[in-house]
């Protein structure tokens, strides 16, 4: 099995591209069930869960085919096309694999008039349930059944109505699912309380591209008038807000300066305004965001949140930086229960964290040394590497498969910017 290799201490300068989005891209790939058309999406990161839920389609029935020579690691072009469906089962042996599978139910209801799907099972980083799926689903008239682990969602009249859903909490899955299920309902669907990511207005933008009518793009009120059909098109995935923010903890605790190239300023902005609080420089440029430290990092108290809070997906990598900051952290994670299981590791490797339920007290500065040790989910797996590029000695990060799902190149990227780090085989 493959591992990570770092020789810390290296200090970060140059310029980093950011790939798409991951987040984004398994959003955008189950809206080629939505059309018979050709969907072609450029700017794919070439990551493990993007080729997991291309295969997920494929059993479907939808052709993928990619531009480009496949052993190139670079972001490429996918033309994907659903003109023949063959099933409407994602089975447990494929929707086990990842969990944004779940994604195929409110496409394949909408188009289909049926869809069964896999319960997605648990979650290294705690428990995500779908009830709020499915009850958006049903608010647009689908009739839902839970059996022998599997849901099946059908449409009574062969079409889904539209209706209206007020969730009760932001959740950014649900949305996608209830948009992607409402724009080809036969009447208005209203979405109250949706989650207002960049990833989700990265789908409404494609939806509509695809002839989708929907108002309220940015908002918590989305209001989506169902079409008959929609067609193919050509479009491109978001940059990663959340690989950029990554790379930029690393600049900091590293005492680096990175160009993150492609960044959107606009879409990053709860990160860099957490960052600037640390004292690191922020420079938005014609090309991205320049990330930079000039002076020792400055300890802060922050919380997750929905968009446009801190992201959860931030909070293991930020957490790593602040191990080296002049004084005590407060974090408190909101979205996830169970979203510090990366603190044992970081402890192995010299820093002091004190974790009492949600919230995270870092004590810094502390000296990091190098360690063996092990990924437990991918934003864990990336705040080890940023510990390890501080650490004094080597470092060795175990079950990278975790970081093949997130971070494209991450190793290549690294190393044309001054670190010292290798992917090596397992025996």
């Amino acid at each position: 099995m493959d591992s990570i290799w770092i020789q810390g201490g290296k200090r970060l300068s140059g310029d980093i591209q950011i790939s798409g989005a991951k987040n984004s891209a398994l959003t955008l790939l189950p809206c080629a069930l939505l059309t018979e058309e050709a969907l072609t999406l450029g700017n794919l990161p070439r990551l493990a869960d993007v080729d997991s839920f291309g295969h997920l389609l494929n059993e479907l029935g939808v052709t993928t085919k990619v531009a480009g020579a496949r052993r190139e690691r670079v972001s490429r072009r996918m033309t994907l096309t659903a003109d023949d469906i063959v099933s409407t089962v994602a089975p447990y042996d494929m929707v086990r694999k990842m969990r944004a599978s779940i994604l195929v139910l409110g496409p394949m209801l909408a188009r289909m008039g049926e869809s069964t799907v896999s319960l997605p099972g648990g979650c290294a980083i705690g428990d995500r349930p779908i009830d709020l799926h499915l009850k958006a689903l049903e608010a647009l008239g689908a009739d839902i059944e839970l059996a022998a682990g599997y849901v099946k969602a059908s449409a009574p009249k062969g079409r889904l109505e539209g209706g209206d859903y007020s969730f009760p909490v932001v959740s950014v899955g649900a949305t996608e699912n209830a948009l992607m299920a409402a724009v080809l309902a036969s009447g208005r669907s209203q979405l109250f309380n949706a989650a207002r990511e960049p990833e989700i207005i990265d789908l409404c933008n494609l939806l509509v591209a695809m002839g989708a009518r929907i108002e309220g793009i940015g908002s918590g009120h989305l209001i989506i008038d169902g079409v008959e059909g929609l067609h193919g098109c050509d479009y491109d995935v978001m940059p990663d807000r959340i690989e950029a923010g990554s790379y930029a903890c690393a600049a900091g605790i590293t005492g680096g300066s990175l160009h993150l190239v492609g960044s959107r300023p606009e879409e990053m902005l709860a990160t860099t305004n957490v960052l600037a609080q640390t004292g690191l420089a922020i420079e938005f440029t014609d090309k991205g965001v320049r990330v930079s430290a000039h002076q020792p990092l400055k300890p802060i108290a922050v919380s997750t949140a929905p968009f446009p809070g801190f992201a959860t997906d931030m909070q293991a990598q930020l957490m790593a930086m602040l191990c080296v900051a002049e004084g005590q952290s407060f974090l408190e994670e909101t979205i996830f229960e169970n979203r510090y299981m990366h603190v044992p590791e970081l402890r192995r490797m010299g820093a002091e964290i004190d974790v009492h339920g949600r919230s995270a007290i870092v004590h810094g500065p502390r000296p990091l040394t190098g360690a063996q040790v092990m990924a437990t989910d991918l934003r864990a797996s990336m705040s080890l590497i940023i510990a390890g590029l501080a650490a004094e000695g080597e470092t060795e990060v175990l079950r990278v498969y975790h970081l093949d799902r997130g971070y494209e190149r991450l190793e290549d990227k690294l190393s044309a910017v001054g670190a010292t780090i290798e992917r090596r085989g397992g025996g």
